[in-house]
């Protein structure tokens, strides 16, 4: 499995398996069984998608079938934006690991610069995530988190902790596929040694049917799915595609046997219209 070597001197898998919105124990643990059996090391998830525990639950039947300890494993969770702030964000951070059973983290991320239930434009949201952070360095330091990053932060946010943090964000994780090519985003984490992390990489399902990504696949004798994935990775861009289908999950990490021409990265990376399918961070203050 290709990893990257975070700043923390962490080695982290390019490919993860996503389970945003993959929900109950046998949805779970036929995703994760899969995943595991097709050569996944790396596992995302977050509180918000409730779905912590059950992961939890079937890991731990699963690794020793598939003849795995946890060290092999690298698991990603978030910090719910309820639990943005002082004292709510370390009680945050405890579940998330109560829920999932496990010791430590390989990698804990801020979910969103904002307070679930505050407007975007509330003054407070800064001091927010400052505090998060702040409580999230010292998990950190008491070895609950292997790393820690930051999700959904736009290059403002970024410098706005970066001069302040003692602890730079490890990762980066944002909404990046050849509609929306974060350019600033990515030189801004390139320049302070954050890895960024795409999500939403085949927009939700609609660029699969892009014309551009369609004759690129035909021409590769790839699915769609690959190329799009394939354009992140080789920019260094981590991806987390999720899927439950065992033989997506499965062609979604067959990414490195092949590679896009330069002609194919350009016209990749020309649809780009700064279209979004999921959520906007940049109204936050």
């Amino acid at each position: 499995m290709e990893t990257v070597r975070l700043n923390t001197g962490v080695e982290m898998p390019l490919v993860g398996l996503g389970t945003f919105r993959l929900r109950g124990y046998e949805a779970v643990h036929r995703a994760l069984d899969a995943a595991l059996g097709q050569g996944y090391r790396s596992v995302d998830t977050a509180a918000v998608y409730g779905n912590e525990a059950d992961i939890g639950r079937a890991l731990r039947e699963l690794l020793p079938r598939h003849g795995l300890a946890r060290r092999d494993l690298f698991v990603t969770s978030k910090l719910a934006p309820a639990d943005m702030g002082q004292g709510a964000a370390e009680a945050g951070c405890l579940r998330s690991l109560e829920a999932l059973g496990l010791d430590y983290l390989d990698l804990y991320l801020v979910h969103w610069p904002g307070k679930q239930g505050y407007k975007s434009e509330d003054p407070r949201n800064p001091r927010w995530r400052r505090e998060s952070w702040e409580a999230m360095e010292r998990m950190q330091e008491a070895g609950s988190f292997r790393a820690i990053g930051v999700s959904n932060y736009t290059v403002g946010h970024l410098r706005e902790m970066l001069p302040t943090c003692r602890v730079a964000p490890a990762v980066l994780q944002a909404e990046f596929h050849p509609r929306l090519v974060q350019r600033d985003l990515q030189d801004l984490c390139s320049a302070h040694g954050i890895h960024l992390q795409a999500y939403s990489s085949l927009g939700r399902g609609g660029l699969v049917a892009e014309g551009t990504v369609l004759g690129v696949a035909a021409s590769l004798g790839r699915t769609p799915a690959q190329v799009l994935l394939r354009w992140a990775v080789q920019q260094g861009v981590g991806v987390i595609p999720k899927s439950s289908d065992p033989q997506r999950i499965g062609q979604n990490r067959q990414l490195f046997d092949f590679s896009l021409g330069q002609e194919h990265m350009d016209l990749l990376s020309a649809m780009h219209s700064n279209t979004r399918y999921c959520w906007d961070s940049g109204p936050v203050v």
